[in-house]
């Protein structure tokens, strides 16, 4: 049987002194798509903190696409994309980044800025972008990264229709692991394996892709 990669058992899951998830029970194992389902404030994103806190001291490595997308206004989409490596790099390569790319940094984030409709944008400054073109870009730091996990909240909640399936599987086909906050029912059945709903602190369902319970779905996104 596979180790599990993550695993809560019976804990109490919240930030500070507040409490989010009570009594929480979950085992993720390696190779999953887990898509996080629920409204806001069920306790998708304090989950997602509690996983990257645990696999940090265990020595996994792991991308991270936050629902604010934390990228540096002031900074080109291409220097927020590089981001993603900036602990790889030494001091100095880093300052003459800021100045003058390297020719395969230039090469591998452009390759990334083109799959994700954004390579006309990487000299400009994040707070002259969208709000779609700067979800891209978290996405492009992400997949810039890499590494061993992908833990994102609401990665394409900003992206059309169109934009959203192709931009989700690129982000998720990059990781051998993947635990995804999403608001979209239809795109967690088609893009994960497995689908976990969260409700008022608790845990409502937790089923493979595709054998979700309607019923449980209505219930989970009633107020």
């Amino acid at each position: 049987m596979t180790e599990p990669l993550i695993r809560f058992d019976g804990e109490t899951l919240g930030y500070g002194a507040v409490a989010v998830l009570a009594d929480f029970r979950l085992a993720i194992a390696p190779g999953e798509r887990v898509a996080l389902l629920g409204r806001s404030g069920a306790g998708k994103s304090t989950l997602l903190n509690a996983i990257r806190a645990r696999l940090l001291v265990t020595g996994r490595t792991t991308a991270l696409v936050p629902q604010d997308h934390a990228l540096v206004p002031i900074l080109s989409t291409y220097h927020n994309i590089y981001m993603g490596r900036l602990d790889r790099h030494s001091l100095a390569h880093n300052l003459i980044t800021l100045f003058r790319p390297f020719p395969r940094d230039r090469q591998e984030i452009g390759a990334l800025a083109r799959d994700l409709g954004i390579l006309e944008l990487l000299g400009k400054p994040v707070d002259e972008l969208s709000g779609g073109q700067r979800q891209r870009s978290a996405v492009g730091r992400a997949l810039y990264a890499g590494g061993e996990v992908l833990l994102a909240d609401e990665p394409v909640s900003a992206l059309d229709e169109h934009q959203a399936p192709a931009v989700l599987e690129r982000l998720l086909s990059a990781f051998p692991t993947s635990i995804v906050a999403l608001h979209d029912v239809g795109l967690a059945a088609s893009h994960c394996t497995r689908m976990i709903g969260l409700k008022d602190g608790q845990l409502l369902f937790d089923v493979p892709a595709g054998q979700q319970d309607p019923d449980a779905i209505a219930k989970l996104y009633a107020r």
